[in-house]
C-alpha cells in the first residue's frame, strides 16, 4: 500500500464519500492514484473556491468528512476563504494540498506558486484549520494521518494535509480505525442530572440547537430528547433546517426582532434555555429583540457545557445527550409553542414577482412533490428560506460570504443522491454560477432560483446611496443552454409558478429560473433583520 492509498483508505473508514478538486503539477501525482484506485469518486470543478464549498455541503448534509484536494499555492491559497468560511461554521473538510518534493525545496531555486516562502502555506492554514501535518515521512504518516483527520471529526472543524509530490508513491503501512473520544462518565453524569435540575426547576424551559447537531450526528437523539421532556424547540438561525421531517416539538426558528414575536419572547422570556451546540454569533444573537442574558443560559458548545458561571470541560455533546436522554422525564408544565405556519397558495397571476411569492411558490411545489433539500447563498435569498417548509438546509448564515449557494447544491447532490434546490441572487451567481456548467458531465440536474434584482439589494439595505450596489443585467437564463441546462427568464407570479412545475417533472439537466426581482423589493424577514442592526448600531445618546 502506498501513502495515498493509505489516506484513501482513512478517509473512506471516517465516511468521507467522495473528493473534490481542481488538480494542478504538484498534485498530479495524489490525482492520478486517486482516479486509479477508484478507493473514492473524484469530482473536479472550475474553480478552487466552488471546490471547498462543495465539499464543506457534503460534509453538513452528511454529517461527516468532506473532501478537497488542491495543488500548491495558486490552488491552495484560492480556496482559503471557502475553508475559513468552513472553520467559522464548524464544518469538517480535509484539504489536500500537493506541494514541492524534498529535492526541489532543496534546489536553491524560487518554485513556481511559492508566495513569500515554501512554509506560507502551511502557515496561512494553521490559522483556518484545527490540525495540520506535513506528509513527509511515510514512517510517521499513519500516526499523522490519524491524528488529523480523527481531530477533523472530534472538533467538526477543518484539517490540513500537506503532501509532497514525491510522497504520493512511498510505502506506507494502514492508518489505524477511529476511536470516538468519551468524556468522563462520572462529569458528564454530574453535568445532565444539573442540566436536568434547571430545566425542571424552570416555568418556561425550551431546548434551541444548532450546527452542532446535525455535525455530530445528533438529530434523531435530540429529537426524542424533545418529545421526552415534552419542551418546545427552535432552531437558530444557523440551524434552519435541523429536524426537518422529525416527530418533535419544532416552534420554528429564533430570528429576534427579524422573526415570528410570539417565538421571540418564547426564546427571551425563558428561565430554562438550554442551547444545544449552538455558535453564539452575532448572526444568531445580534438582532435579540430584548437583551437575552447568555450568562443565564445552559450552553453546550466545544466540547463542553457552561451553567451560569462555571463550566464542565471536556464533556461531548453526543455525550451530554446520551446522558440527559437517561434522565429526561416529561416536564409538565413547559409552554408549547404553535407549530409554525409558512405561506402557500401562490397567486399565479400578471403581477411582478416578490421574494415572498417565490417562497410561497416553492412550497406549493414541496406540497405537491415533496421537501427537496436545499442550498441557499447570502443574501434575501436565505432570508426567504426561513419562509420555506422545513427542509435540510445549508448555507454560510454566520459567516456569510458569498458564492457558497451553487456549488454547495451540486456538492449536496452528489454526496446524498437527492436532487437539490439552490437559492442564490445575481451577485453570488457571478462569482461561482458557472459551475451549473459541470452539472452534464457529473450527471447531476439541480434546480436553481436565481434571485436577479440587478443589485447587491442587501447591501443597499444598510447603504441607499451609494451607485456601486448596481448591476447590469447579465440574462443568466439565456446562459443555461450552452452550459448544458435547461433557463427559464421570469417577470411574473405566473411564469414563476409554471417554470417551477416544469422543473419538478424534468429531470437530466439542470434548470435556471431567472427570477426578475424589481429593485427595493425585499422580503419581510430582511426588512426586520435589516431594521434591528440598524437600531443597534444607532450611537446611544449621551444622558
Amino acid at each position: 500500500m502506498n501513502l495515498v492509498e493509505a489516506l484513501l483508505h482513512a478517509l473512506k473508514a471516517r465516511g468521507a464519500g467522495e473528493i473534490f478538486g481542481i488538480p494542478g503539477d504538484f498534485a498530479l501525482p495524489f490525482f492520478k492514484i486517486v482516479e486509479e484506485s477508484r478507493l473514492l469518486p473524484l469530482h473536479t470543478l472550475s474553480h478552487e473556491p466552488a471546490v471547498g464549498f462543495a465539499a464543506d455541503a457534503a460534509a453538513r448534509f452528511r454529517g461527516t468528512l468532506g473532501v478537497a484536494a488542491v495543488t500548491y499555492g495558486a490552488g491552495a491559497f484560492n480556496i482559503v476563504n471557502s475553508i475559513a468560511g468552513a472553520f467559522a461554521e464548524k464544518s469538517p473538510v480535509v484539504v489536500i494540498s500537493g506541494a514541492p518534493g524534498a529535492h526541489e525545496g532543496r534546489s536553491g531555486l524560487l518554485l513556481h506558486h511559492q508566495a513569500r516562502t515554501l512554509d506560507s502555506q502551511y502557515r496561512v492554514y494553521e490559522e483556518i484549520t484545527c490540525a495540520q501535518a506535513r506528509l513527509d515521512d511515510a514512517a510517521r504518516a499513519p500516526t499523522e494521518i490519524a491524528r488529523v483527520l480523527d481531530a477533523a471529526l472530534e472538533q467538526s472543524r477543518p484539517v490540513y494535509l500537506e503532501l509532497p509530490r514525491d510522497m504520493v508513491g512511498a510505502a506506507c503501512a494502514p492508518v489505524a480505525a477511529y476511536r470516538p473520544r468519551r468524556g468522563d462518565p462520572e462529569a458528564v453524569a454530574a453535568c445532565a442530572s444539573e442540566v436536568m435540575a434547571v430545566l425542571r426547576a424552570a416555568r418556561q424551559p425550551v431546548l434551541m440547537i444548532d450546527v452542532e447537531v446535525r455535525r455530530f450526528g445528533l438529530e434523531t437523539r435530540v429529537a426524542e430528547l424533545a418529545r421526552r421532556l415534552g419542551i418546545p424547540v427552535v432552531t437558530s438561525f444557523m440551524g434552519r433546517g435541523l429536524l426537518a421531517g422529525a416527530d418533535a416539538p419544532l416552534a420554528g426558528t429564533y430570528l429576534g426582532v427579524a422573526g415570528d414575536p410570539a417565538l421571540t419572547s418564547l426564546v427571551e422570556t425563558s428561565d430554562g434555555l438550554l442551547l444545544l451546540g449552538v455558535i453564539l454569533s452575532d448572526t444568531n444573537f445580534g438582532v435579540s429583540a430584548g437583551m437575552l442574558d447568555l450568562r443565564r443560559t445552559i450552553q453546550a458548545l466545544d466540547g463542553q457545557v457552561t451553567l451560569g458561571f462555571h463550566t464542565y470541560r471536556d464533556i461531548p455533546l453526543a455525550d451530554l445527550v446520551d446522558a440527559l436522554l437517561q434522565r429526561a422525564d416529561v416536564i409538565g408544565h413547559a409552554v408549547r409553542a404553535p407549530a409554525p405556519a409558512y405561506p402557500r397558495g401562490l397567486t399565479a397571476d400578471g403581477a411582478p414577482i416578490a421574494p415572498g411569492d417565490i417562497a410561497c411558490a416553492i412550497n406549493d411545489l414541496f406540497a405537491e412533490h415533496g421537501p427537496m433539500p436545499l442550498a441557499a447563498d447570502m443574501g434575501d435569498c436565505l432570508f426567504t428560506a426561513m419562509d420555506l417548509d422545513e427542509s435540510e438546509l445549508v448555507a454560510p448564515g454566520y459567516y456569510a460570504g458569498m458564492g457558497f449557494g451553487v456549488p454547495a447544491g451540486m456538492g449536496g447532490q452528489l454526496a446524498t443522491g437527492r436532487r437539490t434546490m439552490i437559492l442564490v441572487g445575481d451577485g453570488a451567481f457571478q462569482m461561482t454560477g458557472w459551475e451549473l456548467g459541470n452539472c452534464r458531465r457529473l450527471g447531476i440536474d439541480p434546480i436553481v432560483v436565481l434571485f436577479n434584482n440587478l443589485s447587491w439589494e442587501m447591501l443597499r439595505c444598510f447603504q441607499p446611496e451609494s451607485r456601486f450596489n448596481d448591476l447590469d443585467d447579465w440574462r443568466f437564463a439565456e446562459l443555461a443552454g450552452p452550459l448544458g441546462g435547461v433557463g427559464r427568464r421570469v417577470t411574473t407570479r405566473a411564469e414563476l409558478a409554471a417554470a417551477l412545475a416544469e422543473a419538478a417533472i424534468t429531470r437530466g439537466r439542470f434548470w435556471l429560473i431567472e427570477a426578475m426581482i424589481p429593485r427595493g423589493s425585499l422580503s419581510q424577514t430582511l426588512e426586520r433583520f435589516v431594521r434591528g442592526v440598524k437600531r443597534l448600531q444607532r450611537p446611544a445618546r449621551p444622558a
